[in-house]
């Protein structure tokens, strides 16, 4: 592991119920960067970080490299797989094409009360850029946009851009968050939320183009 270490959450818990979390945590934790490409990260190491015990950690991180997010590396832990530059934009132009003409669609479809519970998450996005918390962000962020999308009833779809989330790599909001700018990003996720509300096709469109773009842009910035 690297002398300063990833800034994991104390999850706190023993038993196996923990996994997803500790997954979950993982993953947030891999997309902003917090587990660099190429370094090699132990179970117990990160366990001690998590604050549960080694097994919940290692059965997150076999389920990391079933999804190539982690490659095994014996008798020493598990090593961050890289992320090309040319992987990276092929993911976000896939995003693009499904996650913005179906937001877009939503402020024609979605039902109100749907739209307006998903304000408590988009606060919380803003919240944890304030803090700094990159994995409370992420995962803030995650549960946001993917619960917007399964308001438009495709399932698919949903897990289609949950797996493209998973793979994308967001290194540049360390420095958003220690130069104070990524709050700005955070209040995108209100003002999309508003623009739904507001039957504002365009707008919602526009949001989400812009939105998108910091995706290869402000927050991929090694």
């Amino acid at each position: 592991m690297t002398a300063r270490g990833p800034a994991l959450p104390a999850l706190g818990g023993r038993g196996p119920s923990y996994r997803e979390r500790v997954a979950d945590a993982l993953r947030a934790a891999l997309i902003a960067g917090e587990l660099r490409p190429g370094e090699v990260y132990s179970a117990p190491g990160l366990a001690a970080r998590f604050g549960v015990s080694a097994t919940p950690v290692r059965e997150a991180l076999l389920d990391l490299a079933k999804e190539g997010l982690v490659d095994a590396v014996p008798n020493k832990g598990y090593r961050v797989t890289a992320v090309s530059e040319r992987q990276l934009d092929e993911y976000t132009q896939v995003r693009a094409l499904i996650e913005i003409p179906t937001t877009a669609a939503l402020a024609g479809t979605a039902g109100t009360a749907a739209l307006a519970a998903l304000r408590p998450a988009a606060e919380e996005i803003v919240a944890a850029a304030e803090a700094g918390d990159l994995i409370a962000y992420v995962d803030a962020d995650q549960r946001f946009h993917l619960g917007l999308l399964a308001l438009a009833g495709n399932a698919h779809l949903v897990e289609v851009v949950r797996d493209l989330r998973r793979r994308s790599r967001l290194y540049g909001l360390t420095a958003l968050a220690e130069q104070g700018r990524l709050r700005t990003s955070a209040e995108e996720h209100l003002e999309l939320l508003d623009a739904l509300l507001a039957r504002d096709r365009e707008a919602v469109h526009a949001v989400m183009t812009r939105h998108l773009g910091h995706v290869r842009g402000l927050w991929a910035a090694p």
